[in-house]
């Protein structure tokens, strides 16, 4: 029986968008009508008149159960990269309802049973759900890569990978080194795994022998200062890398996607690899798409990046042409974030930390930047923050749906909010590089599996409202490029 009725939004759907209402019973849909047909009373009644209706935000890339493991990183002693109430609720606010982490396999034992340990650190303090992508690196086994269908089987079917350690292994500050790069014979054997099993892998794409070469070169040049950093991380070594993957993904026959593609030349590679009918996807940051690396020369530079790196201004712009047609598939944000601080406290390209602290505004910076100013369809605006990354994760039609037995998630945007964001607007962390920044619409009633969330400025939910969700990728997506 219906409970509860949203009523007068312009309702984004997978069918198009149209003025309807929404029934809901208890955590999902249960029906999409036109108005006047669906109760009114008895029910509780979410006015969205005026307003628009997308599924709750996906956040495909965030880095948060690693940031409360013993050991890890504060280059501010007492100031630790945020965890996932931080991140949660940062996301929840901003109209993300489903956010996706990180988990290192294990080499022994129970390899599901060491995912669940590694991010049950979300327990309770959840107010998105949850999920987690499994990363194999160069000290995982053989046998371990070989296992990678138990994993699958325990509704994790998302490898994570990177291709580069991202600075010289044993340099100070080298947050990701234990994670560490997969070298091409484990990289291979992985993605015969990971066809064999359904899987889809995500790819961190930099060549590693130019990455660390940069470094050296950069030392020996007096190009060290933190602003040269887009030099070390270069156009180069993403162009290198991608096409080395691609290649070996086709020859496994594996689907796959870039992680935080930054320049044309990558965005080349996927979009050559799609007209091939090769299933490649890309994802794009927030961040990417709204600053250059000549940000990077500001005082307090630094707060603009995480890795690989910001790119000219050019890319930039393609990066928009991507995400506008269909070459790049999705937005996130890559999210790890500390204090202010913590941030600004790497001078050099060695010690500039990433990370970026976008969970919160990413729906709506991009509804502002897409939307209003480039006049991306609606329909489209809710592909790329939530339904493309629901696809190829495994987590569609439960999410980055609005239709019947989807999860009632919502993000409800009224695109009457004109003002430039400042701090008090924002709930996570003491800075933003968004500060400031014009915004035209702005999520303001969340809602998780028909729980309101965020409502008029309140936070309604708790970090006991989320749950882990178990995945399973749909075939389609890793045959040819469907999103």
């Amino acid at each position: 029986m219906i409970d509860t009725v949203i009523k007068g939004g312009q309702v984004v759907t997978p069918a198009g968008v149209g003025d309807w209402d929404i029934g809901l019973e208890g955590e999902k849909i249960a029906a999409v009508a036109m108005p006047g047909i669906l109760p009114t009373e008895g029910v509780r009644l979410i006015d969205a008149a005026g307003r628009i209706v997308v599924p709750g935000g996906v956040e495909a890339h965030a880095h948060a159960a690693a940031n409360v493991q013993p050991g890890a990183r504060e280059s501010v002693p007492g100031t630790p990269n945020a965890g996932p109430a931080v991140h949660s609720l940062g996301a929840i606010w901003g109209g993300t309802t489903t956010v996706v982490d990180f988990a290192p396999v294990p080499n022994e034992g129970d390899l599901a049973a060491g995912i669940h340990d590694y991010i049950s650190v979300w327990q309770g303090q959840a107010y998105t759900d949850y999920t987690t992508h499994c990363i194999y690196r160069n000290s995982n086994t053989p046998d371990s890569i070989a296992r990678f269908g138990e994993l699958v089987a325990a509704g994790f079917p998302s490898v994570k990978i990177f291709t580069t350690n991202i600075r010289p292994p044993g340099a100070s500050g080298t947050s990701l080194t234990p994670v560490g790069r997969i070298d091409n014979g484990r990289l291979y054997d992985l993605m015969q795994q990971i066809t064999r099993h359904g899987g889809v892998l995500a790819v961190h794409g930099e060549d590693d022998e130019l990455v660390m070469y940069n470094y050296l070169m950069a030392q020996q040049r007096g190009i060290w200062d933190w602003h040269n950093v887009h030099l070390i991380h270069s156009k180069d070594v993403e162009d290198f890398a991608f096409r080395n993957v691609v290649r070996m993904a086709e020859r496994a026959g594996t689907g796959m996607y870039f992680v935080h593609v930054t320049a044309k030349d990558g965005l080349d590679v996927i979009a050559e690899a799609r007209s091939n009918g090769q299933p490649v996807y890309g994802e794009v940051l927030t961040l990417a798409l709204s600053f250059g690396a000549e940000r990077y020369k500001e005082p307090d530079g630094m707060k603009y990046h995480t890795y690989p790196s910001l790119k000219p201004e050019e890319d930039r712009h393609s990066l928009w042409d991507g995400i506008m047609k269909s070459d790049l598939s999705f937005t996130a944000t890559d999210s790890s974030f500390t204090t202010y601080l913590d941030k600004i406290e790497g001078k050099n390209v060695l010690d500039i930390r990433g990370g970026n602290v976008g969970i919160e505004i990413r729906m709506g910076v991009n509804y502002t930047e897409a939307v209003v100013k480039r006049g991306m369809s609606l329909e489209r605006y809710a592909d790329v923050t939530s339904t493309n990354a629901a696809k190829i994760l495994g987590l569609y039609p439960r999410k980055g749906a609005i239709a019947v037995g989807s999860d009632a998630d919502f993000a409800i945007i009224d695109p009457a909010v004109k003002k430039s964001l400042a701090m008090s607007d924002l709930h996570v962390r003491d800075y933003s590089p968004w500060e400031g920044w014009e915004v035209e619409g702005w999520p303001t009633t969340v809602i998780l599996r028909g729980k309101v969330m965020v409502d008029d400025g309140q936070l309604l939910g708790d970090g006991n409202d989320g749950q882990l969700l178990l995945r399973k990728v749909d075939q389609s997506v890793l045959q040819r490029p469907v999103v």
